[in-house]
Formats: structure tokens, sequence, C-alpha cells
């Protein structure tokens, strides 16, 4: 973590949206064709996390004969957070809408009901809105698709770039949520933008949540979909030779523990592996989590929640799969780490690296300031997000050269 410019480690992308009304749910799947924003879930979680998903590709019309607006204009309308001086205006103001939601806090909550609270994605398009900012346009295709793990099928989303022919590069990525909530339309711009600016197949997974399925699931759903796409690379035009990994938060820590186990179960590592504010300790006293432990759309209490939702005994928080910093990470392909300033999570992103580090990993870092968890996937709104993702896209494409 280590820049300074700039998707929660998942906090607030991590949760479901309100169920809305059916005219608000088509407006914001319409406009979401994005970069920079992702669609709400409207409350469509269901017990075993699978998303209903259509295989139907949205085409979105711009009216470029009005005027929009600009990030540049974004403003918040109160004082800055007190546990954020320093806080970007634009990634205030969604700090600011997610507020005005007036929903129950997250640990106050059962999972159900969690699931159904207002996400970040949610802040930024109404912000978005507010400020007639448009949607940038990605020509992605995708195309819902259900896979068979231990104990049932998980649901993966599939992005395809417009006009592309040939055999792709593939990004399998995880979405965040602490494993608890959230699903593939809370992060659906991060996976359209990776696919559009990597030109590359992303397979998005729907790995099944807690507390419904306890851990490890989520960790042998991210495992087994990794296996798939490997062995199933020729059937979405991917290249099974070149496939990377990716994931925010619960899906970062996914991301490496995922890479762990096809090192020690002797299956095929990924080229590179994209982590965005991983989970990746059980130390809840670090600086970032001190520091930070009233920010927002994460904090230290949902943290907590999230965790005593996954495991069975707090005790299982310290299984490396779970405290990656005490993994064995050696022999792991090289690792891009993104972390916000503002986060709980920002020194679980540090310690990572420098585990990495040790273990003779290469690993490149950045910290972007002034912005907060699940910041990643807002590049229509926030410069910070867009600029990370161009440094995550850079990264990947680099590994698919070599």
């Amino acid at each position: 973590m280590k820049n300074n410019t700039l998707n929660f480690a998942e906090p607030q992308s991590i949760l479901s949206a309100k169920p809305k009304k059916h005219l608000k749910k088509l407006f914001t799947l319409l406009a979401l064709a994005a970069a920079g924003l992702t669609a709400c879930d409207s409350g469509k979680t269901t017990s075993s996390s699978t998303t209903v998903d259509s295989s139907v590709t949205v085409t979105q019309t711009v009216d470029t004969t009005q005027k929009g607006g600009s990030p540049d204009d974004v403003k918040p309308k109160g004082p800055k957070p007190a546990w954020a001086d320093d806080i970007k205006p634009q990634m205030a103001a969604v700090i600011e809408k997610l507020a005005s939601y007036n929903d129950t806090p997250i640990p106050q909550l059962t999972a159900v009901q969690a699931r159904k609270n207002h996400t970040a994605t949610d802040a930024t398009m109404d912000v978005m809105k507010d400020y007639n900012i448009a949607m940038p346009v990605i020509k992605v295709d995708t195309m819902g698709k259900d896979i068979p793990v231990t104990g049932g099928n998980v649901h993966v989303r599939v992005y395809t770039p417009q006009g592309a022919t040939g055999t792709l590069p593939v990004i399998v990525y995880y979405h965040g949520g602490g494993f608890v909530i959230a699903n593939l339309d809370v992060y659906d711009a991060s996976a359209k933008t990776l696919a559009d600016q990597t030109q590359a197949v992303v397979v998005s997974v729907a790995y099944r949540l807690a507390p419904e399925h306890k851990f490890p699931t989520a960790h042998n759903d991210a495992f087994e979909a990794y296996q798939w796409v490997v062995k199933n690379a020729a059937s979405i035009k991917g290249d099974a030779k070149m496939i990377a990994i990716a994931g925010e938060s619960a899906g970062g820590n996914l991301a490496v523990a995922t890479a762990i186990a096809a090192r020690d179960k002797g299956v095929q590592l990924p080229v590179h592996i994209l982590s965005v504010y991983p989970i990746a300790s059980a130390d809840m006293a670090s600086p970032s989590y001190v520091k930070y432990a009233n920010a927002k759309p994460l904090d230290k209490p949902m943290m907590m929640w999230f965790t005593k939702n996954y495991v069975s005994s707090m005790a299982q928080a310290k299984d490396p799969r779970l405290n990656l910093v005490a993994a064995n990470l050696k022999g792991l392909p090289p690792v891009t780490i993104i972390n916000a300033e503002l986060d709980p999570l920002a020194s679980d992103g540090e310690m990572l690296a420098k585990k990495l580090e040790a273990a003779g990993v290469k690993v490149d870092t950045k910290v972007y300031n002034g912005v907060t968890h699940e910041f990643f996937g807002m590049g229509a709104l926030l410069p910070e997000a867009k600029e990370a993702e161009g440094y995550a896209a850079e990264q990947l494409k680099s590994a698919f050269k070599k």
C-alpha cells in the first residue's frame, strides 16, 4: 500500500441494496453499463448466495445533446467526517449520501437484513445522478452460468470485451462483502472495468455466503471456481495458460488464498494476483483498525460482525486461509496490492505485502490517499478510483504479456 492517489475492503460495497421500487431497479440496471458503478442488489440475494443473473447485454444510449456534470463539481454538503480530515470531496459526498439513507447499522442486523441495506454503489450512483454525471459506456458483453462445486452449484458472470477475437486472457474475480453480504451486481463495475481495460474475459464468482455457509465454504467455492476456469477456459474464449486472479476485500483474501491452494494441490498457478484492500490478518488492533475504527463504509464493528458470521468459532479466524499473514506464501506468482488510506483494512494490506516480500514473492503496492474502503470501481466519479483501476489493469496486462 503505498503511492498516494486514489471496492471497501468490502463493507458498504459489501451490502446488498435495499429492495427498491421496480422503476428504480430498472433505472439502476439500465444506467449501469459502467466503469465506476455497480448495480444494486435490490435484495435478491438468496440463502445460497446465488445471484440471479440475466444473460442479456444491456446497451446504454447516452444523450450527447445534454451537457453533463463533472466529478470536479462534486462537493459534500456538510463537514468532513471526524475520522477523515483529508478525505477527497467526491469520496466525502458518497459517504454523506450513504449516511442519508439512515439504514440500521450492519452489526445490529441479521445477515439477511444486512443484505438489504444500501451500498456504496447505490450512494455513488445517486451522487452521479445528483450532479448529472454521465455513466461511461463500457463495451462488454455478459453471460450468466452455473458451475458445479462440492455440495451444490455457484453462479458466475462472464464478461467478454465486445469485438474481441481469438483467445483471450482470463481474470477470475471475487467480490467483497465480508463473506456475508453483497453479490455480483454490487461489484459489477469493478469486473466490467477490468474486462474492458485489460481486454480479458472476467469470470466473477458468486461464492456461497455465510452464515448459511460457514468457513471454509467461500474459500472452497473460490478455489473450485478457479479450477473450473482452468479446465474450461476454451469454452469462454479464454486462454487456459493465461489466467489471473483478482478480488476486493473478502475477495482480495480469496484471491491470495486460492493461489495458495493451487500451489499446495498441484494445480496450475495464476500468472498474477490482484488483491484490493484484502482481509489478511486476524489482528483487529492494528494501526489502521485503531485509527479508522469508525470509518465508513467499513468500520471495526462491521469487521467483527463479518468474522462472527463466517467462522464457527473465533479460533478459526487465525486459520492461515483467513489470516494470510501467517500463511506459507513462498512460491506464489507476482502480487499487486491496492489499499485505501481511510480504511480499517489498510494495515492488513501493508502487512501482507511485507510478508510476501519476505517470502520472495514479487509485490507491487499502492495506497490511495483520501479515499475509503470500496473506492475501487468508482472510477466514473472518483479520480483516485479511475487511477487505481488503470494501475490494476496495467499490472494485469503486463502479466499477460510475459
